[in-house]
Formats: C-alpha cells, sequence, structure tokens
C-alpha cells in the first residue's frame, strides 16, 4: 500500500508542475493577445517615398515650433504643400487628399509614442539624440509598422516604457527623481 501512495504522490506533483507550466506558456502567449487589440493607420503611408524619392528628413515634418514645443505629428496644412491635389498613383495618396486635405478634417493617426498625462517628456531636452535613439527608424519603411493598443488603458503597445528613460537617464547621468519627468 505504501507504494500506491507514493506513486500517488509523485503523480500530484508532475500534474501540479504540468498545469503550471501549461499556464505559465498560455500567460505568455495568449494572454497579450488578448489585451492588445491590432489596428492599422487609418491612410497608409510610405516614410520610404517621401525620403527616398523626396529628399525630406524627419525634421522636414516632424520639428520644434518657435515656443520650442514639439509639433509631433505634420497637420493636413503641411502636407497639402505637395498634396493639396493627388500627384502620386497611389489609392492612399487619393483617399488621404480627397477624404482629408479636401475636406479640411485632419487625419486621426494613431501615435505610438502617446505618453500619459502625468508623463513631462520635453522633446527639446533630447534634441542631442537621434530620433532613432527612442522611436522606430521608420525612413525606409514602405508602410507604417502595426499598432497594438491595450485595451484596458488605450495606449499603444510601442510607447516607450519607464524602464526604457530611466536606464537611458542613468547611462547619461541624469537625474531619475520622479519631478523629472511626472508632473
Amino acid at each position: 500500500m505504501e507504494e500506491k501512495k507514493g506513486t500517488k504522490c509523485c503523480g500530484g506533483f508532475l500534474a501540479f508542475v504540468l498545469g503550471f507550466l501549461l499556464s505559465v506558456v498560455a500567460g505568455w502567449v495568449v494572454f497579450p493577445g488578448l489585451l492588445f487589440s491590432e489596428k492599422d493607420q487609418p491612410i497608409s503611408f510610405s516614410h520610404k517615398v517621401h525620403v527616398e524619392d523626396q529628399g525630406l528628413t524627419c525634421d522636414s515634418c516632424h520639428f520644434f515650433r518657435e515656443d520650442g514645443s514639439y509639433q509631433g505629428l505634420p497637420t493636413n496644412e503641411q502636407c497639402s504643400g505637395c498634396h493639396s491635389e493627388v500627384v502620386g498613383q497611389t489609392p492612399a495618396e487619393a483617399k488621404f487628399v480627397e477624404e482629408y486635405v479636401q475636406k479640411n478634417k485632419e487625419v486621426p493617426w494613431l501615435n505610438y509614442q502617446y505618453q500619459p498625462d502625468n508623463v513631462l517628456f520635453p522633446h527639446k531636452a533630447h534634441e542631442p539624440f537621434e530620433c532613432t535613439e527612442c522611436h522606430p527608424d521608420v525612413a525606409k519603411a514602405d508602410k507604417a509598422p502595426k499598432y497594438y493598443e491595450n485595451k484596458l488603458s488605450g495606449y499603444s503597445k510601442q510607447t516607450m516604457k519607464m524602464w526604457q528613460c530611466e536606464r537611458c537617464h542613468a547611462e547619461n547621468g541624469v537625474s531619475n527623481a520622479c519631478h523629472v519627468c511626472h508632473k
């Protein structure tokens, strides 16, 4: 009888370990799929065409205003300098001109790097760094990367995380005190 009892104990332990491992795998693989929804930008946009074919740089569209604040995503007013009428042959450009520029309606771009309201991020203070140190290098991208929105918070999965900022501050001798980045 003692042999059966020992076998039962090991079988229970094995079932526990297998159950635990399956739970970890399901949590690692399945849960993120439930937490994030995958979205496309409202207009297909090629950075490659604008950089390689048109010779634009990042700061041609994303720049500092005179007051030092950051422009962020360009407005239709900026884009309509070249796109007041359809100049190319892509359906995306035709859609942009017809649905947004001609109707004077801003494109509801999905912002990959939108920060929470309690985060103070002055781009001006980070001006010496290359954009690609914090942002994906999309200059050669023919289309925008997928956007993954957290269903609970509404923020992008691609938004920079606090640990990334803290690491960079530590590497560059900048304070990581809360008040440096948070209002």
